[in-house]
């Protein structure tokens, strides 16, 4: 693909692709501390079903994903961006008025498909101009901005909540989106050349799936990261309880979360340093074995009731290892994924996080809507998913490895 004649600084084009990116998660984090009063609100009969409120953001999100990338493909990075951004805003307003948690739900679906636009089609932009390693480079600074957004959005809610209530949060959320999107248009220049753009067609998904799974690296890739945000999904929908009902720390969880994300922000600093040594396949099996220690760790705490402040330790330093883990994979699976696949980078993007997303919300809602009380069950879940994902990642074979 031809290059934009005028490249924006590379510092500027990270925290950009990163805000952009970030709608994802501002949109489920800052949400954290609204979910009991939410749904005292909306649910009152049952407020565990608040979780879903999670869930189908991320829903609609991964059904968006399969369809704005070749649609970027076939019309342009910018205008698809653009397109989903005012999917987000109307649905944003949507929650804003919803009298009932199922229209709660279908405004969040619909926060989701916009959501996927600039989610999507951010990754396609940065493949457009990187590949290989530069790119696992990239996407780490990238994520490691975006990583921010997580440690801010938790604190910055509670306390939209405090003065104004739970409902001016989606306020905030649309005010974020009409920013990012004005300065992708001003800055960022297209990066997809109009001679080098595919038509849309359902055939030309359907051959690109194929190609994708045909092609062992990036099947097992999309495969171990599905299983990888399954077991972040479910940390993000279960652990506002776990904090609050299981260790009574609900009024400070937004600190809490907080300072997790702060560290685990650094994993993709980390990340775009070792990478360029190590090598994508190495980083990700460490993280996973590492991961799988601290699960059954947290688990044999868990089982024997150990003190108060031996479990509620190695939960926080569990839920930070799942957020570390996830910047120290994510980066490197998508890269290991569109190494092969720079012929169909928008298709190939939306196959991704199509699958995985979706996959993933299958995998992780039956767990977070199995909260007893203790993080036990969100602990065999992500026990169960690790093991499997390590054993994936030795299955993986570079280009010209028999």
């Amino acid at each position: 693909m031809i290059a934009p004649t005028q490249r924006l600084g590379q510092t500027e084009f990270i925290a950009m692709m990163a805000m952009l990116v970030a709608t994802v998660a501002f949109s489920i984090d800052a949400m954290l501390p609204a979910l009991p009063e939410i749904g005292a609100t909306l649910s009152p009969t049952n407020l565990n079903h608040a979780q879903l409120i999670i869930t189908s953001f991320v829903l609609g999100m991964g059904v968006g994903t399969l369809f704005t990338g070749p649609m970027s493909d076939a019309f342009g990075r910018k205008p698809v961006m653009v397109g989903g951004a005012i999917v987000y805003v109307i649905a944003c307003a949507i929650a804003w008025r919803a009298q009932s948690l199922e229209m709660m739900l279908f405004a969040r679906v619909l926060m989701g498909l916009g959501a996927a636009g600039p989610r999507v089609v951010a990754m396609a932009l940065v493949r457009d101009l990187y590949q290989g390693r530069d790119m696992a480079r990239i996407m780490s600074f990238v994520m490691a901005v975006f990583a921010l957004v997580p440690a801010l959005a938790p604190t910055l809610g509670h306390f939209i909540i405090l003065g104004f209530g739970w409902r001016a949060i989606f306020a905030a959320f649309m005010l974020f989106s009409t920013v990012t999107v004005i300065w992708l248009l001003v800055r960022q220049p297209e990066t997809l050349a109009p001679q080098n753009r595919r038509p849309l067609s359902f055939a030309a998904l359907y051959d690109a799936t194929a190609q994708m799974f045909a092609h062992r690296t990036a099947r097992l890739s999309i495969i171990i990261q599905t299983l990888t945000f399954g077991m972040l999904f479910v940390v993000l929908s279960s652990t506002q309880q776990v904090f609050d009902v299981t260790f009574g720390q609900g009024a400070h969880f937004h600190y809490w979360f907080g300072g997790i994300a702060i560290i685990a922000a650094s994993a993709s600093l980390l990340n775009a340093k070792l990478v360029m040594k190590l090598g994508m396949r190495a980083i990700i099996k460490t993280v996973l074995t590492v991961q799988i220690g601290l699960t059954l760790a947290m688990i044999v705490i868990t089982a024997a009731n150990g003190p108060y402040w031996l479990a509620f330790g190695t939960y926080v330093i569990w839920v930070t290892g799942n957020f570390f883990q996830a910047g120290l994979t994510i980066g490197n699976l998508n890269a290991l994924a569109m190494e092969e696949m720079g012929h169909i980078a928008g298709l190939a993007a939306s196959i991704i996080a199509a699958i995985s997303t979706v996959g993933a919300v299958i995998l992780a809602a039956p767990v977070a809507l199995m909260f007893d009380g203790t993080p036990m069950p969100m602990a065999i879940g992500a026990l169960v998913a690790a093991a499997l994902a390590l054993w994936l990642t030795t299955k993986i074979k570079r280009p010209g490895e028999t």
